[in-house]
């Protein structure tokens, strides 16, 4: 298929939300054994949500993701809801709970998005921090994830970019604090410009309630502003779109 921009998304379809997920799991484990074959690491970033639940439940039990080298593995998460790492709505306790105590990952490796702060751009800046020491670059460089795992909100939004937020305008930090109205809480989400360095990039989508979403943000003129997915049109040939055939059903 091809957008109207011009673009030619790679598109993987399966029949349903676990073929998603035991594809995610193909992806992950290929990437990880690429990049520590070559550089003796793995750097990779995380999402949370309903999507991205069975493929982590799948990361603690498939015998081919035990079997990696964990202690090479150095992960990180695209965003996080701003409340406690024990709290229900928290990624890294979805993570957490699904296969981080089921892997040999040292404790060292996860780099949860602090939430601890009173200041929320403290804490912006804290994992900013830690993502620089960990990567090793400085003020003026991109941190390069070997993989980076995304879903999509009925909305458009990826990580915590929602429409019209201020973090979509943010591309001087790696890390933005994302404030919502009403009853949502408040995120921290890694900017664009660090989504758009990873050398891959999967975005998840699963069910039918978003096939109208994908349907307009695959055949509508880049608009990142009113569809935040946009923003990885310009590096539209390192991702993949793993969908599920509800999802998929309109494109």
């Amino acid at each position: 298929m091809e957008t109207i921009a011009k673009h030619k998304p790679n598109i993987e379809i399966a029949t349903d939300a676990e073929g998603v997920a035991r594809k995610s799991v193909d992806v992950f484990v290929g990437d990880a054994r690429k990049a520590i074959a070559a550089n003796d690491v793995f750097y990779v970033a995380v999402s949370g949500g309903h999507t991205p639940k069975r493929f982590f439940e799948l990361l603690g039990r498939t015998s081919q993701a035990q079997a990696l080298a964990w202690d090479k593995i150095q992960l990180f998460w695209v965003d996080e809801r701003y409340v406690p790492p024990d709290s229900p709505w928290s990624n890294y306790k979805l993570a957490a709970e699904t296969f981080l105590d089921k892997v040999a990952i040292p404790q060292s490796n996860i780099h949860r998005i602090p939430t601890e702060f009173g200041d929320f751009k403290v804490a912006a800046r804290s994992y900013e921090e830690t993502i620089r020491t960990t990567f090793g670059v400085g003020r003026d460089e991109l941190p390069v994830f070997d993989l980076m795992m995304l879903g999509m909100g009925v909305d458009g939004h990826i990580g915590s970019l929602f429409p019209d937020c201020y973090a979509c305008f943010d591309t001087a930090a790696l890390a933005s604090v994302v404030y919502l109205l009403g009853d949502r809480h408040d995120r921290i989400t890694l900017t664009h410009p660090v989504m758009c360095a990873a050398s891959h990039l999967t975005v998840l989508v699963c069910g039918s309630e978003k096939a109208d979403i994908l349907k307009r943000v695959f055949n509508t003129d880049p608009d990142d502003i009113r569809y935040p997915a946009h923003i990885l049109w310009p590096v539209l040939d390192k991702v993949t779109w793993l969908l599920d055939s509800a999802a998929a059903r309109a494109i």
